[in-house]
């Protein structure tokens, strides 16, 4: 049975209370800084300490009249900390608790989505090892090539979800950036020691220099490469669908009993797994505009970034761990016909054999021109009139006079075209 999705694992960082107590947290890490520095005595930060909270209901009630969440924030906390909340917030501006809260969240947010790449990982080199040497044919431009295997093909995807992974690991340590630094990133109001240790202890760096916000490259490059990955997603999914199509068929999203492919048409199986990825990966790369977009902005601030980091962020996330998710299920529980693999290779009757003709022609001493020119005639007589290019190329007076039969059978022979699959597969996955 197919296993379902649900959300909550990455909705939930970006669920409202959790941005709260993050915030709440930088605030209570600054105020520790500042009584390491003797500016708040140990009495105000114990009581600050033990009675900072906050209602998220009525944060937004103070909110309406504000019409700014961190001063709501801020208003909300002093009600229940009572005269020490002067210390709250001083020689802070907003960006200071909501860029460092938000590099908290995007962190956050990369550990699932390591995660979820780390075992996709785990099914695309289940299945390569599993069809290793299941030959297929391999298509550029759509049309026959040569043979190839679809453990091969397994191989490729698993080795760019290597790479995504290792880009997601670094994103990750690119957002992982805080700032303390004041209203435009001049320390004016607060020492870079409280800098240090709020970022410290939240597993965080001091951005080497801020403004009023930490550089929105920072962040561009973060969803700039959660679209890369979603676009490889595509390209898998990409290759599922046509492999699918009914005319190739050697492979078949799983169709459970009782399910639907079409409101009309009662024999069809849909592959709408891999088309809801790709277009998921459509909304994927439209966010990596935004971020990038995000980067221009006035000066040492404006907030035309705010409004697009807010939509961005949880929907960014959430999409690419959805489809990550997706992805591993519709491999794990891909149905692979190799028989119709099999059948596809013999369509054109042995034509995939060209180039081992052409070579071993230009071994006889033939030019590569004269070794092309003989060889595309016995195929396009073949490829035109259906005919066998084995038969045909021991029939060709031209081809007789270099390749005997045994030699135009070794040489069309189809294990040499797997000789060095196990040296590929040790690149890819290591001894």
């Amino acid at each position: 049975m197919i296993e379902r999705y649900t959300l909550p694992r990455m909705a939930a960082i970006w669920e409202e209370n959790n941005r709260f107590k993050k915030w709440l947290e930088i605030e209570m890490f600054v105020c520790e800084a500042y009584a390491e520095l003797s500016i708040i005595s140990k009495e105000d930060l114990k009581t600050i300490k033990e009675r900072a909270a906050f209602n998220a209901e009525k944060i937004r009630e103070i909110e309406n009249r504000t019409k700014h969440d961190v001063v709501a924030f801020i208003e909300n906390i002093s009600e229940y900390v009572g005269p020490p909340a002067k210390y709250i917030h001083m020689g802070l501006t907003s960006s200071d608790i909501l860029d460092t809260s938000f590099s908290c969240l995007l962190k956050e947010a990369s550990d699932i989505l390591i995660k979820d790449i780390t075992d996709f990982m785990d099914v695309l080199k289940e299945k390569a090892f599993q069809y290793k040497l299941t030959p297929m044919i391999g298509r550029t431009h759509g049309i026959h090539a040569e043979p190839i295997t679809f453990g091969l093909k397994m191989a490729h995807f698993y080795d760019e979800m290597k790479r995504n992974l290792e880009r997601m690991k670094i994103v990750r340590e690119r957002v992982s950036y805080g700032k303390i630094s004041g209203a435009v990133g001049t320390f004016a109001h607060v020492q870079p020691f409280v800098e240090e240790y709020v970022c410290t202890h939240l597993g965080l760096k001091p951005a080497p220099i801020s403004t009023q916000i930490i550089p929105r490259d920072y962040h561009a490059e973060f969803f700039t490469t959660l679209s890369l990955i979603a676009s490889s997603i595509e390209k898998m999914a990409l290759e599922i669908r046509n492999l699918q199509r009914t005319e190739v068929g050697e492979v078949e999203e799983f169709f459970q009993k009782g399910q639907t492919g079409s409101s009309a048409m009662p024999h069809k199986r849909n592959p709408i797994a891999s088309e809801n990825l790709c277009g998921l990966a459509r909304l994927m790369r439209g966010y990596a505009v935004s971020a990038l977009e995000d980067i221009p902005l006035w000066h040492e601030r404006d907030i035309s970034h705010s409004s697009v980091e807010r939509v961005i962020a949880p929907d960014a996330t959430t999409v690419l761990d959805y489809m990550l998710e997706r992805a591993k299920n519709l491999f794990k529980n891909l149905v692979v016909y190799p028989e119709r693999m099999q059948k596809n290779l013999d369509i054109t009757r042995g034509l995939y054999h060209s180039e081992a003709i052409l070579l071993s022609l230009i071994k006889k001493g033939l030019t590569r021109q004269e070794a092309y020119k003989m060889t595309q005639n016995v195929a396009m007589r073949c490829y035109e009139k259906g005919l066998d290019f084995t038969v045909e190329l021991k029939k060709d007076p031209d081809i007789k006079k270099y390749l005997n039969d045994k030699e135009i059978e070794n040489t069309t022979n189809m294990g040499h075209y797997f000789h060095h699959v196990d040296a590929i597969f040790q690149r890819v996955f290591g001894k």
